[in-house]
């Protein structure tokens, strides 16, 4: 895909460019910056916003980064069951399983923030401004936007990088 990418580029240059060896730096380069700048957003909306926010709503930030340690912890010749520990659950049943359950805490986490930030930020019935009554959206999309560059940064260093090179 990137030799094809950089093919399409008009200048000549580009068609030399081999980033095979160094796939796996600059996966990990791009993920943790999103990590990073994901958990900005957060900060930033509660340091700069504190009275429009909730504590609670840090939440959903830290399920996505449970979940990233959770999907990448686990290499991909478990999941396909090559890698055999000789344990209770070999065959990568164990793996299968905590795999699927750490994407299943990142795309809960990810909804939950986009509840966060449509049902605390955006729609807000009369009844709930009583408990709760932000001046401004931006803590929502802050909260948003750091599940959701999480979960990209997850995706990114688990399926960006090739386990071929370590050995």
């Amino acid at each position: 895909m990137t030799s094809s990418f950089l093919e399409s580029l008009p200048c000549t240059a580009c068609h030399d460019i081999d980033l095979t060896e160094k796939r796996n730096k600059i996966a990990s380069i791009a993920s943790g910056f999103l990590f990073f700048t994901g958990w900005w957003f957060a900060i930033d909306a509660s340091a700069s916003n504190y009275p429009d926010t909730r504590d609670v709503f840090h939440l959903c930030g830290v399920f996505s980064a449970l979940s990233m340690m959770m999907v990448n912890s686990v290499s991909n010749d478990q999941i396909r069951g090559e890698a055999s520990t000789g344990g209770l659950c070999d065959g990568g049943i164990a793996a299968k399983i905590w795999f699927f359950f750490g994407f299943l805490m990142g795309f809960g986490a990810l909804l939950g923030s986009a509840w966060i930030l449509f049902g605390e930020y955006v729609f807000i019935t009369d009844e709930a401004k009583k408990q709760f009554d932000p001046k401004t959206t931006y803590p929502g999309v802050a909260f948003f936007l750091q599940n959701l560059f999480i979960f990209a940064s997850s995706v990114i260093y688990k399926f960006g990088r090739t386990e071929d090179l370590w050995g």
